[in-house]
C-alpha cells in the first residue's frame, strides 16, 4: 500500500454555519460514518496560508516573533500570511507577505512542504515556502498595525533553530514543520530536488 495521503468525501446529511468571523467561519457537518451512524463534526474553515523560509546566504532563517493572543505567547515565527483572496497563486502572496513583514524580496523560490495545521478541526491548509537569494526591498516599509505593530526580527542560524523546536522553546507550527523539512531535504536530495514554486496543490487550487 503507498503511504499517501488521498481525497475522500463522506456523505454530508446536513450542514450549518453557527459563526462568521472577519476571515474564517465555523461550520458544522452530520456525517455518515462507515457503520451508517450519524455523528456531527464541528470545524473551522479556513482560507489557507502561505509562510516562506527564507534563507540567507549565511544560512540563517529569517524568523519574526509576534504575540499570540489564543495561546497567549509571543511566538517566533517564520513571516507567513492569508491567502484571503479566493484563487490568488500562493507564491504571490508569499512575495507579497516576505515583503511585509520582513522588507525583503528572494530570487530563488521552491515548494517546500504543504501541511494541514489541524485536519482534526480545521481545514486550514499551509504551503511552506524556500525563499533563497535574499536582498533588501525597494521602496517603503509596509506601515504595520496591531499585533505587527510590535513585531520584532531576527536572523538565526538553521541548526539553533533545529535546537530549539526538538527542546520544546520554538512551537509556531510553520516554523516547526519548515526547518526540520529543510534539514531533512538538506541530508537528502538536496534542495534542487524540491518542487517548483508553482507546482500543484490539491488542497487550495489557485490561477496561474
Amino acid at each position: 500500500m503507498a503511504i499517501k495521503d488521498t481525497p475522500e468525501e463522506w456523505r454530508i446529511t446536513a450542514t450549518e454555519t453557527p459563526f462568521r468571523g472577519n476571515k474564517t467561519s465555523v461550520r458544522t457537518d452530520d456525517v455518515v460514518m462507515p457503520d451508517g451512524s450519524v455523528a456531527r463534526r464541528d470545524y473551522q474553515v479556513h482560507p489557507g496560508s502561505v509562510a516562506i523560509l527564507a534563507l540567507d546566504e549565511a544560512d540563517r532563517v529569517i524568523v519574526v516573533r509576534q504575540y499570540r493572543h489564543p495561546v497567549r505567547q509571543k511566538l517566533w515565527e517564520i513571516p507567513a500570511g492569508l491567502l484571503d483572496i479566493p484563487g490568488e497563486n500562493p507564491l504571490h502572496a508569499a512575495e507579497r507577505e516576505l515583503y511585509e513583514e520582513a522588507h525583503v524580496k528572494a530570487e530563488d523560490w521552491r515548494v517546500l512542504t504543504d501541511v494541514y495545521t489541524t485536519p482534526g478541526g480545521c481545514d486550514e491548509s499551509v504551503r511552506i515556502f524556500l525563499a533563497r537569494g535574499l536582498s533588501e526591498a525597494e521602496g517603503e516599509r509596509f506601515d504595520v498595525s496591531d499585533e505587527e505593530a510590535d513585531m520584532e526580527q531576527a536572523r538565526v542560524p538553521l541548526p539553533e533553530l533545529v535546537r530549539g523546536v526538538l527542546a520544546g522553546e520554538l512551537h509556531n507550527n510553520a516554523l516547526v514543520v519548515g526547518v526540520l523539512s529543510l534539514t531533512a531535504a538538506l541530508t537528502g536530495d538536496g534542495l534542487d530536488a524540491l518542487r517548483a514554486a508553482d507546482a500543484e496543490w490539491p488542497a487550495r487550487p489557485f490561477e496561474a
